[in-house]
């Protein structure tokens, strides 16, 4: 495979391809330019550049920037390289940006590279078969998710990562399916479907699917609607036979904007004559049957029969639980 870059080179030449590499150039690029490997060295003996990788360099002295680190990945890894996992997952803007994280590259098998610092060397047999029509190259994007998948400590990681590429609209649960299906072996793989279902019919977040999971399918209360348009919005969950709205949040909003927001969406929940009940991340992973708890008494004001199912011995919805008011 020829070099990605080599047609800008041509058509543009070497000062406008360093300028959109972000003034990050490799010795590859400079060698096909005509420059010799003297050229080269006065320029980093003058100390007017630096080296980031071997044989990859920044024309410029000062801080290596996070794009710069991107691009001089890349060129290291040689010309069948690219981008993958979290770092093709920002590049198609499926995850949030966070230059904390190494930089994943992506390999044929038959090729060695070396890691470096803040910078991961995955290989694929299947590389080719996997990338996006894009330049620089980077995996197509559920390929890139699956990726994200395969190197995730927990079933819980994975669902976040997926219902975070799914909920960012460049993305689809069809098409994660459709890449799983061409993969064999994958960490978490049997947890995948029944994640993907549910974020097709609804959930967007993983606190939603924890919710879906820990509060309605284990205490088999009744199944709620995901993303119910109204009022120019979208509910978590509702449920319009029992007059309860169900909203999920896992971050903490001490912004006054977002507060009010929040108060006026309860507010015309009530106006509809709907309850709210809101969550937090810490009410469904450390206290879902309290939540389960609190959902069943609304159900009941308007069906008082509705029976309830605990989870286990010690669930709340056992023993002694009852609709409120009785004594």
């Amino acid at each position: 495979m020829d070099w990605w870059w080599r047609q800008e080179l041509e058509e543009e030449g070497l000062d406008v391809l360093i300028h959109t590499q972000d003034q990050i150039v490799a010795r590859s690029q400079l060698l096909a330019a005509d420059w010799t490997d003297v050229d080269i060295r006065r320029r980093l003996r003058r100390r007017s550049w630096q080296t980031v990788h071997p044989g990859v360099y920044a024309t410029h002295t000062g801080p290596i920037g996070y794009d710069e680190r991107l691009l001089a990945a890349l060129l290291y890894a040689g010309p069948d390289a690219a981008w993958s996992h979290y770092t093709a997952a920002e590049q198609h803007g499926l995850i949030k940006r966070d230059e904390r994280r190494p930089v994943h590259v992506t390999i044929p098998t038959e090729r060695r590279v070396r890691s470096r610092p803040s910078l991961q060397i995955h290989r694929d047999e299947y590389w080719a078969n996997r990338l996006a029509t894009v330049i620089p190259p980077r995996r197509q994007p559920a390929h890139a998710v699956l990726d994200i998948v395969g190197i995730s400590a927990t079933s819980d990681d994975a669902a976040a990562t997926i219902a975070e590429a799914c909920q960012s609209g460049q993305v689809s649960h069809t098409a994660i399916l459709q890449a799983l299906d061409a993969r064999g072996r994958l960490r978490h793989r049997s947890v995948l479907r029944p994640i993907l279902a549910d974020i097709a019919s609804g959930s967007h977040s993983l606190l939603e699917l924890r919710y879906l999971r820990d509060v309605e399918r284990r205490h088999r209360l009744p199944t709620g609607i995901r993303q119910r348009p109204v009022d120019r919005e979208f509910t978590d969950v509702a449920y319009p036979r029992y007059g309860l709205v169900v909203e999920l949040d896992g971050r903490f909003h001490l912004a006054p904007q977002r507060r009010w927001r929040d108060l006026d969406r309860d507010n015309r929940a009530t106006l509809r004559a709907e309850a709210t009940l809101r969550y937090g991340w810490l009410d469904i992973t450390s206290r879902p049957c309290d939540a389960a708890v609190q959902v069943l008494e609304v159900f009941r004001r308007r069906t008082p029969d509705l029976p309830a199912h605990p989870c286990s011995r010690q669930c709340p919805l056992g023993g002694n639980f009852s609709s409120p008011g009785a004594s």
